[in-house]
């Protein structure tokens, strides 16, 4: 979701400071979002007012997603409870150890279609693999916007969305450099503490992957990145 850097963030908290010098990163380093923070604001489609219930939700939708992908361990989490589950599309909930187990990208990528028919088959990504995957595919990030709160704490229900631009391969498919984006709901239940006990997801991730694999299938240059037969690659030279 990010690359690594040092710096602290406008739209995230619990990045930096004394309350995270001990923190374990999962790729090494504090995530650092300025480039899909660009992204992100040339592209929103709401702009809250500070200090609004949108904002505020957006500022812990955001910061919990930087949690999920980037802490390593759960003693770390500021914005999510021990007793945290989740769950996708109405499946069986998942608690915060097997969330991390599974990885980020592999939980909300979960499906039951045959594994001959899986684009992405998030039984076969490691957390790593599936990190290295999306930020090859968005290279300037896979931005998130809460485009509608319908609730507020303890209860928050609230409509996101995603997108970035297809400028790096996937699964074998030539980058397209066309945005891609899908949108989701999601319902937060929060503690006595404003941490986060359990999350409910529903999205279609067909509109994510059908995105993903527009570009033509094919062999990948490891050094151009494009697949033998994108038609940019027919169009050069």
């Amino acid at each position: 979701m990010a690359s690594s850097g040092s710096e602290g963030d406008k739209y995230r908290t619990h990045i930096i400071g004394e309350e995270e010098k001990n923190t374990e990163w999962r790729f090494g380093a504090p995530p650092n979002y300025d480039v899909v923070n660009k992204l992100f604001e040339e592209g929103r489609t709401k702009i809250w007012p500070p200090g609004s219930l949108e904002e505020q939700v957006q500022n812990l939708v955001k910061t919990f997603e930087m949690e999920i992908f980037h802490k390593a361990r759960s003693n770390d989490f500021k914005t999510i409870d021990p007793k945290y589950t989740a769950s996708l599309n109405g499946r069986k909930a998942l608690t915060l150890e097997e969330v991390g187990k599974v990885g980020g990208y592999n939980f909300f990528l979960q499906t039951d279609l045959p594994e001959k028919l899986r684009v992405y088959d998030p039984a076969e990504e490691t957390s790593e693999s599936s990190h290295q995957a999306f930020t090859t595919t968005f290279p300037r990030g896979f931005a998130l916007e809460v485009v509608r709160v319908y609730s507020g704490p303890p209860v928050i229900v609230y409509k996101f969305r995603h997108w970035g631009f297809m400028e790096g391969p996937f699964k074998g498919h030539a980058p397209t450099g066309e945005k891609v984006e899908f949108y989701g709901m999601a319902v937060f239940e929060l503690n006595e503490e404003s941490k986060i006990v359990k999350a409910e997801f529903f999205y279609d991730r067909g509109e994510l992957l059908g995105g993903l694999t527009k570009g033509a299938a094919g062999s990948v240059d490891a050094t151009t990145g494009m697949s033998s037969t994108c038609p940019f690659l027919r169009n050069t030279g």
